[in-house]
């Protein structure tokens, strides 16, 4: 049995009638590098198993006013699927809803999951963003997708890979200074063109770009890679699960 607390829930300002869940490995059924609580489906574990899991999850967010997830295909894109249509595309590192039970969930193991909500709670949203969809603006886009200003709406940087960990080419660094120049400041030299990024420090900068506000912006500090107990990593070892950030309006 799933419960809330093998989860986290966003250190954000509470908004009436808005929930969220991020998963971690505990509550699943899954073995060895995808214990317990694998909810990917392309990661070549057991399917039972993760069909297994996948229903822990809906029956724990069906008790939270939720409806169980219609899963969408993170590829490192921009694309963002509007869950209140008959047919959202199957691809898509981006959801957005103002449906009552509709859950916008994205899987990650290291790319940084971004949860959205309108301060009035009128929508709610999550992004899948690693370093390719972050530079080409799928943070953006999804604020974009907002009925309201980027100044009405709140979001939360979940569980992602830290600066510590996270080592790139020139080339990435490159791309975003190109976007933003305050991105300079998000990279520490490594080894001869090598760089260490950090993820959570240049979405910011995507986000306070794209109009939000510095104190509407939360979370950030969780290391995927660092914490072994609770997170899945793909940096860390290839063969692993994949975490589920969800939010959704409560029905």
């Amino acid at each position: 049995m799933l419960t809330w607390t093998d989860g986290l829930a966003p250190d954000w300002p509470e908004i009436p009638g808005v929930s969220a869940f991020v998963t971690t490995r505990a509550g699943g059924i899954s073995e060895g590098p995808y214990g317990a609580l694998n909810l990917g489906d392309h990661v070549q574990d057991n399917p039972e198993h993760v069909a297994h899991n996948r229903q822990l999850l809906a029956d724990l967010l069906v008790s939270r006013g939720a409806r169980p997830v219609r899963w969408r295909s993170q590829v490192h894109g921009i694309d963002v699927a509007d869950m209140d249509t008959p047919n959202p595309p199957r691809d898509a590192d981006a959801l957005i809803t103002s449906q009552p039970g509709e859950v916008c969930a994205v899987l990650t193991a290291d790319c940084l999951p971004v949860l959205f909500a309108a301060k009035d709670g009128s929508q709610v949203a999550a992004a899948h963003a690693g370093w390719r969809g972050l530079v080409n603006g799928v943070l953006e886009n999804t604020l974009q997708h907002f009925a309201c200003d980027a100044s009405r709406v709140q979001a939360w940087l979940g569980p992602a890979i830290s600066q510590a960990a996270f080592e790139v080419g020139e080339e990435v660094r490159a791309q975003f200074m190109a976007r933003h120049a305050a991105s300079e400041a998000c990279f520490k030299p490594g080894k001869p063109g090598k760089w260490y990024a950090d993820i959570y420090a240049l979405a910011r900068i995507h986000l306070q770009a794209a109009g939000m506000a510095a104190a509407d912006i939360h979370g950030g500090g969780l290391c995927t890679v660092a914490d072994e107990q609770r997170f899945f990593s793909y940096r860390r070892g290839a063969q692993t699960g994949r975490m589920a950030s969800c939010i959704w309006r409560r029905a």
